[in-house]
């Protein structure tokens, strides 16, 4: 049984419908990008899994449990655990505090222990994140910021992470560190569903792929067959398909 199942999804703001009966599912252990242009529906599909916004239709499984019409609070509790696009860091608290917000659950039940062996695992893959640890998070660079949330998703100990358009306003260079350390929890077994409209980034570390357009799954297939469909390479990667 796949972790995480989605059937027919659909998701409105109000009349206007978003994603238009949205299908795929995520194996265990498998990282799966969604690709997609502005618009697309790839950041409201992320809210709807989180519970940010009720679907308007569909099903929703994750970890063997029906998901769609529970809060958002139960599901991060549950171990499905969103990076937001933006980061929505809390920018007059340090590094630290936001960290421990991430790990409520763990420090609530006083499992300090098991937080303070969760945040040694962030350092050893984002050094930075150490680095600043004391600093308030509205003090650091976006790239700074983007790896404080992601830390702050992996303290919650999640079984399956969602990140919401990672690379949005990075650097290259603190993208490919970041992406990098994508390719390691993928190497500790980590679930991992990235949505990402910079499709050579996201092609490079997934398992699987689909391409959202306008509100619905238009290609899916392995990283290669989609990084060579012509289709693909025009629309998304910025290669002109040789009509051949």
């Amino acid at each position: 049984m796949p972790l995480l199942e989605v059937e027919n999804l659909h998701v409105a703001y109000g009349e206007l419908e978003v994603v238009h009966g949205v299908s795929f599912a995520v194996e265990q252990g498998d990282v799966v990008t969604v690709l997609g242009s502005n618009g697309a529906g790839k950041s409201t599909t992320l809210r709807s899994l989180s519970g940010l916004i009720r679907p308007s239709k569909g099903r929703v499984s994750f970890a063997g449990r029906e998901i769609q019409n529970i809060p958002a609070h139960e599901i991060a509790a549950s171990g499905l655990a969103l990076v937001p696009e933006g980061r929505q860091l809390f920018p007059e608290h340090t590094v630290r505090e936001n960290l421990e917000l991430g790990a409520y659950r763990l420090l609530g039940s006083g499992n300090r222990q098991e937080f303070e062996l969760a945040l040694a695992e962030v350092f050893e893959l984002f050094p930075r994140v150490q680095e600043r640890l004391e600093q308030p998070a509205g003090l650091l660079s976006g790239g700074e910021q983007q790896m404080v949330a992601i830390a702050r998703a992996l303290v919650s100990r999640p079984k399956m992470l969602l990140l919401d358009e990672p690379s949005l306003g990075l650097a290259p260079l603190l993208v490919r560190s970041i992406f990098d350390a994508f390719r390691k929890l993928r190497e500790q077994g980590l679930t991992i569903l990235i949505v990402e409209q910079m499709a050579w980034l996201g092609l490079e570390v997934c398992d699987h792929a689909h391409v959202l357009e306008n509100g619905r799954i238009a290609l899916s297939g392995d990283p290669k067959e989609l990084a060579a469909n012509p289709r693909v390479m025009e629309a998304y990667l910025g290669v002109a398909s040789t009509g051949v």
